[in-house]
C-alpha cells in the first residue's frame, strides 16, 4: 500500500468551507500517479512507447467532509491485477478516519485508443503495490 499526504487549500473548499466533491478525485489522482512512480511504473516513458494508463471505471463513496488545512492521506492499493488493467482501491483519511473511497480501475491503451497488455515492468510495479500494506 501506498501513503501519499496533503493539505486542503482554500480554493480546495466550496461556500460552506468543506472540500468541495470533484477535488476527492484530484486528491486522488494525485495519488494514484505517485504510487505508480514511486513503484517504478516510468508513465513518460510508457507514453513515448505509445502506451498511456487511463481510468475506465470508478466506483466512489463519500463519507465525511475534509475543510479548510485539513492534513489528508490517501492509500493505494492494488485490489485486482489482469493483463490489460488493474482496479486500485484508495481511501482519503484525516488521521484514522476515512472521508473518502473510490475502487479506480485503470486499463493500458495505445495511441489509438485500443486496450493492450499493460507492459512487464508496470506489472510487476502493480503487484508490488498490492503485496504490500
Amino acid at each position: 500500500m501506498h501513503r501519499f499526504e496533503t493539505r486542503v487549500w482554500y480554493e480546495d473548499t466550496d461556500m460552506a468551507g468543506i472540500v468541495y466533491h470533484a477535488n476527492y478525485l484530484k486528491f486522488i489522482e494525485r495519488a494514484r500517479s505517485d504510487a505508480l512512480r514511486v513503484h517504478g511504473v516510468d508513465q513518460r516513458a510508457m507514453k513515448a512507447d505509445g502506451l498511456v494508463f487511463v481510468v475506465r471505471r470508478m466506483t466512489v463513496e463519500w463519507r465525511a467532509p475534509a475543510v479548510f488545512e485539513d492534513v489528508l492521506t490517501v492509500t493505494t492499493a492494488a485490489t485486482q491485477i489482469k493483463r490489460a488493467s488493474a482496479t486500485l482501491r484508495q481511501i482519503v483519511l484525516r488521521g484514522d478516519q476515512a472521508l473518502f473511497a473510490a475502487d479506480v480501475q485503470i486499463a493500458c491503451m495505445d495511441a489509438s485508443g485500443a486496450p493492450v497488455r499493460i507492459p512487464e515492468a508496470a506489472l510487476a510495479a502493480l503487484r508490488r503495490l498490492g503485496a504490500e500494506g
